[in-house]
């Protein structure tokens, strides 16, 4: 527990918490909102492979969505069903579990992005700070000429949401539901679709409100990349897999 402390506070934590006090000193504005901004677009284009690679996995996930439908009504039995689906991914060079793995991968970078910027607007943390990188006497958390990013912004916890529940809706598949002849019966899969499209928005807006709105500011901008990106990769692969 001690090393992977050590690990995420020297090849995580400390590099992210610099490269955001590099950018607010170098920008001749010295904007931290600016330097949020930036700090977020590199982190994404490092993570660019691994996020394209998710993204597109979950493409092919959706685009069998349609053949997993015919395969449950044609086997209700769970176990001759799970049994067929699991021919029908290795048919398609699919596998369930492929997107899981760089999402695992960007976690503890994202966690440490949070820490960094979260003590960016805490003077006392300028100790984390290489020999080599100038300390600012102070840092002004007052972005772009109005935007006090020290404290919650419920503009910007609602914006985080809302783009969240967009991002996470252009992801999932497009079927019509299915009648079922027991109301209250749902599938699980269209259980988890719900809980992604509809609870993890409100609860990024829960937590935006109670954190400072730089980590807001991030949420914002670095979703807005991603749903770019999930755009981009739609387009590349627009054809369903059959």
């Amino acid at each position: 527990m001690q090393l992977f402390s050590l690990f995420f506070h020297e090849v995580l934590y400390r590099p992210l918490f610099n490269a955001l006090i590099i950018f607010y000193s170098w920008l001749p504005v010295h904007d931290f909102g600016l330097a949020i901004i930036a700090l977020t677009l590199v982190v994404r284009f490092i993570l660019f492979p691994l996020v394209s690679r998710q993204y597109a996995s979950q493409k092919s996930l959706s685009d069998l969505q349609p053949q997993i439908e015919e395969l449950k009504k044609k086997f209700p039995q769970k176990e001759e069903q799970t049994k067929k689906m699991m021919e029908l991914y290795k048919e398609k060079g699919v596998h369930p579990a492929s997107g899981c793995l760089p999402l695992l991968i960007q976690l503890p970078i994202l966690f440490a992005l949070y820490q960094a910027l979260y003590n960016g607007l805490n003077g006392s943390a300028l100790s984390a700070l290489y020999s080599w990188v100038a300390k600012p006497a102070s840092i002004n958390p007052i972005a772009f000429g109005f935007l006090n990013l020290a404290q919650p912004n419920v503009v910007l916890a609602v914006l985080a949401g809302a783009l969240q529940y967009y991002q996470t809706k252009l992801m999932l598949p497009k079927t019509k539901k299915a009648a079922s002849s027991k109301k209250n019966e749902m599938d699980i899969s269209e259980m988890m679709n719900t809980q992604s499209l509809y609870i993890m928005p409100i609860f990024t807006v829960i937590i935006a409100l109670r954190f400072p709105a730089g980590l807001s500011l991030y949420w914002v901008v670095t979703t807005i990349f991603g749903i770019i990106q999930q755009i981009l990769i739609m387009k590349k692969h627009a054809n369903p897999i059959k």
